[in-house]
């Protein structure tokens, strides 16, 4: 991936292929998580680093290359050097300008910030148009007072599920409900209108996924809406503005068992 590699390289290698470092040849290339970067390829990036060249895999050219390097890393590299997990050598020649980025925990007030432009990206990715662009009060509060022990990764993470279950329930803006921790931060566990929602599969498309989270809140929604109403279907439909034959089709759809 960093290096590229010639016709013939290896099996399944049919034609050559540029690697990061050929693609980013005078501009920018950011190396996320590079703590993460095995030993045995440590050396042949400071080389690059140190020499401003490489030759892809299976070849014997040497290209020049005139790049910028960000990188970045969630691991402390001068404990990982001190443990002999990364090299030296290569903190040095990457630690030229170090930015540290505190944990949102300890930045809570740029939360509503990233939280809107977060779902403002996650909205405008969204071919259905259904996903609300608005944070309810409390649920931003919600949000701000979360510990985020996966940073913005997981901000985006939540944000992207309490979305589709919004939209899925023609909500316009995310609400306290919609998030996997209000039953423990900030709403009554017992209470079955605080969904605690599965994680993402990444192995599923976005309309399976959409299918399956507008699924889920059918069935809270309608035991929430027939608890309220003491599993009176009638009643259960007034209060939610529904027709009471579609309210007794989802009754059955998900083998629920009101009192009539």
């Amino acid at each position: 991936e960093l290096f590229g590699h010639e016709k013939g390289a290896f099996t399944g290698a049919s034609a050559a292929r540029q690697g990061a470092f050929e693609l980013a040849h005078g501009g920018t290339l950011f190396l996320d998580e590079i703590g993460e970067l095995p030993l045995d390829l440590q050396p042949k990036l400071l080389r690059v680093l140190e020499t401003r060249s490489f030759r892809r895999v299976g070849g014997n050219q040497s290209h020049a290359v005139n790049i910028r390097v960000i990188a970045a890393s969630k691991r402390n590299l001068k404990m990982e050097v001190e443990r002999g997990k990364f090299r030296e050598d290569l903190y040095f020649r990457l630690a030229v300008v170090p930015i540290e980025l505190p944990p949102l925990r300890e930045r809570r007030e740029d939360i509503p910030v990233l939280a809107k432009t977060l779902l403002s990206r996650i909205a405008a990715s969204d071919p259905s148009g259904t996903t609300p662009t608005v944070i309810g009060a409390d649920a931003m509060d919600a949000l701000a007072a979360h510990d985020w022990p996966g940073n913005v990764r997981e901000l985006r993470n939540v944000l992207e599920r309490a979305a589709l279950l919004s939209g899925a329930a023609g909500k316009a803006e995310v609400q306290l409900g919609m998030l996997p921790f209000a039953g423990s931060s900030a709403a009554p566990a017992e209470d079955p209108g605080a969904v605690i929602l599965p994680p993402f599969d990444p192995a599923k498309s976005y309309r399976d996924t959409k299918a399956e989270f507008e699924t889920l809140f059918e069935q809270h929604y309608v035991t929430w809406l027939l608890d309220k109403a003491d599993g009176n279907i009638s009643a259960a439909a007034r209060a939610a503005d529904m027709d009471r034959k579609y309210l007794h089709k989802l009754v059955r759809k998900h083998g629920l068992h009101p009192k009539g």
